[in-house]
């Protein structure tokens, strides 16, 4: 009995030591406020006013500050008609510390609660939502797209939930804004439903040729099947003569 009170004392010991080495190695907002003005306020300014080279941060908080990070869409790498997707320059922490600081100088969305990323919602009328309001530009595979002027609207087919509610709320570059007067956060959450469902759909026999329907397919067709025939035709002549 002495050993085992001795073993439970000691346990709870070590189990308040790793609570608390975790809880004061979390970043804090002062922190984010350092790496903000460290690597943000060239270009939006110290007090998120915006400079002539980015724009003012005001009203848009947390969620969209975690999407561009975390994205790697900023901080920006180079000027062009948008900003691509690449490896964060941040850890997690780091971009939570960031976004933080931004949401409590400058409040706008923030996070959802955790049901609407479940993918428990309705996936048939999620998939009618996507149709009728992204897929004009996402394609109705979500394989992305191509737009005017060298912009475009990428492939969705390995973008987590909580950014595509970010997208969906904040608007990020050439998309919409997509308020609680278009799409309900429910509307929202099946949309999202429908995409981690096809995100985890099992490709059954043959090549997907990229989900996009008869057009792929028309032109597989015609370069590999006519092609086939024409090449036949060729050498049926040539063994004629």
């Amino acid at each position: 009995m002495i050993t085992g009170a001795v073993y439970v004392g000691a346990s709870a010991a070590f189990a308040a030591t790793d609570t608390q080495t975790a809880a004061t190695s979390q970043l804090t907002v002062e922190d984010g406020e350092k790496l903000f003005q460290a690597n943000c306020a060239t270009c939006h300014g110290l007090d998120l006013q915006g400079t002539a080279n980015g724009p003012s941060l005001y009203g848009v908080g947390e969620l969209a500050t975690e999407f561009q990070l975390s994205t790697g869409r900023m901080p920006l790498q180079m000027q062009g008609p948008q900003a691509p997707q690449k490896a964060p320059q941040f850890t997690e922490d780091q971009i939570l510390a960031i976004s933080s600081f931004v949401q409590e100088s400058a409040p706008g969305p923030t996070f959802p609660a955790d049901h609407i990323l479940d993918g428990g919602g309705d996936v048939a009328n999620g998939a009618e939502l996507f149709r009728v309001n992204c897929a004009m530009c996402h394609n109705v595979a979500a394989a992305g797209g191509a737009l005017t002027e060298g912009k475009y609207a990428p492939a969705l087919t390995e973008t987590s939930a909580l950014h595509m509610y970010a997208a969906m709320v904040t608007g990020p570059q050439n998309m919409p804004v997509f308020g609680d007067m278009n799409l309900s956060d429910e509307d929202k959450r099946d949309i999202i439903s429908a995409l981690l469902f096809q995100q985890q759909s099992v490709q059954i026999g043959g090549f997907s040729l990229g989900s996009l329907g008869p057009v792929s397919e028309g032109l597989f067709v015609w370069i590999f099947g006519i092609g086939a025939l024409v090449a036949i035709t060729v050498w049926i002549t040539a063994k004629s003569n």
